[in-house]
């Protein structure tokens, strides 16, 4: 739903707030019909770092409250780095360490190796897809980042991050993304208090918040 804040008085460009509280009454209609018995909301667009709803959005979080909508879910903090800000280390910090690229589960995954023993590592993947590359090459995100216990605080995450940067700068990738829930933990069990620490600390800025998990129970459920 494209509905930005009108400007109070503006003749040239009128308040839509009517005609989004008719579509959204309309919405419900058809899935109070179909007797859909979770309803869910959320501002997912097909560009880099914009889902739920956002801080900037606070008509829309109004709209989906007065139609009923609750936020059950959690917040999180979406962050955002120049790939050129972010440092790579000198040397390893640990006597020994190499980094190996492979395939992982959320974009290109390099590996800390010790040995033979992975100790941390660190995924990002590019945001180039089809719908994405006019407007939005350029971008990636990290899709996870990871150290061992016995290896944290001992610039192994500074130096994963390092690695990336410069694999992103062969790719022509400028813009880096970040991502860390403001409190609890996922439904994996894992918190970001870490994170939350780490991204600012390595060159990351807060970009925004946003609010994920929005539902209605219908009237007859």
């Amino acid at each position: 739903m494209f509905w930005p804040e009108a400007p109070s008085g503006n003749p040239c460009w009128p308040d839509a707030t009517p005609a989004a509280q008719t579509l959204m009454a309309a919405c419900l209609g058809q899935l109070d019909e179909w007797d859909v018995t979770r309803q869910e909301a959320g501002g997912e667009l097909p560009v880099p770092g914009v889902y739920g709803v956002p801080a900037q959005w606070p008509h829309i979080s109004a709209l989906y409250e007065r139609a009923g909508f609750v936020h059950a879910g959690h917040t999180e903090i979406i962050y955002l780095a120049k790939v050129s800000d972010l440092r790579s280390p000198p040397a390893a910090p640990i006597t020994g360490l190499s980094v190996r690229r492979t395939v992982g589960m959320n974009g290109t995954r390099l590996s800390a190796m010790l040995g033979g023993e992975v100790i941390g590592y660190i995924e990002v993947e590019t945001l180039d897809e089809g719908e994405r590359l006019s407007r939005h090459a350029g971008w990636a995100d990290v899709g996870s980042l990871h150290v061992a216990g016995p290896y944290r605080r001992r610039g192994v995450g500074s130096w994963l991050l390092g690695q990336a940067a410069e694999w992103l700068r062969a790719a022509d990738v400028d813009r880096l993304l970040g991502y860390a829930w403001l409190e609890g933990t996922d439904p994996g069990g894992l918190d970001y208090a870490g994170a939350r620490a780490f991204l600012p600390a390595a060159g990351f800025r807060e970009l925004t918040r946003t609010r994920r998990g929005w539902t209605r129970t219908p009237p007859r459920a």
